[in-house]
């Protein structure tokens, strides 16, 4: 990285941000959707990230490296933020009476969906696990940074982000078998009615 470029970024060099947002952005985005499991929510986050870089922009420390890791400490504020904001939201739209139902027929949509469906998945055994704890996993294991740089994107100590990293760890293995026992009767139930079908009509489902 160009020794100068932190320096053009804290002084709001337009340009500078722009480079920020073409090598960054996509990281970003990925990050903010392994959190929320929500594609178009991920998008939002995105653009609220980068206003929030553009206005803290003079906290930049001009010596050190890539800038993705303040971005991703950054999208970590956002991604709160926004979550206490849906609860409130979500709890005037329950007091509401329920919308028309309006069907969806992009079928440009199904691969995201496929995607959210399968980020769904993991943060039901994730999100079970303090908030902390989300924190140090999502910017270690899914956005792949280093002790040093998820310590610089959450302000902790590089000690901190070890032993949240190692709890996180070991509670997930414990909630991840948890959840496959509890999955396990239904798997149980549905082979049991399965080879109680007649012959002839799973044979003709086959078909």
């Amino acid at each position: 990285m160009d020794p100068a470029f932190r320096a053009r970024v804290r002084a709001g060099d337009e340009t500078a941000f722009v480079t920020l947002f073409r090598e960054h952005s996509r990281a970003v985005y990925n990050h903010c959707f392994r959190i929320v499991g929500d594609w178009s929510v991920a998008e939002d986050c995105v653009s609220l990230v980068f206003l929030e870089a553009w206005r803290l922009r003079d906290k930049v420390d001009v010596h050190g490296g890539s800038l993705l890791p303040w971005l991703l400490g950054i999208a970590v504020h956002v991604v709160h933020r926004r979550h206490r904001v849906a609860r409130r939201h979500q709890g005037v739209l329950d007091r509401l009476p329920p919308p028309e139902t309006v069907p969806d027929f992009a079928d440009e949509l199904v691969g995201r969906l496929e995607d959210a469906e399968r980020i769904a998945a993991v943060r039901e055994v994730v999100r079970r696990l303090p908030q902390a704890d989300q924190d140090v996993l999502a910017l270690c294991a899914w956005a792949g940074l280093d002790y040093a740089a998820a310590a610089e994107a959450l302000g902790v100590p590089v000690g901190t982000v070890r032993s949240r990293l190692s709890r996180a760890r070991r509670r997930l293995e414990k909630l991840a078998e948890k959840r496959r026992r509890e999955r396990e009767p239904e798997r149980e139930s549905w082979q049991v009615s399965v080879g109680r079908r007649p012959a002839d009509r799973l044979e003709g489902e086959i078909r």
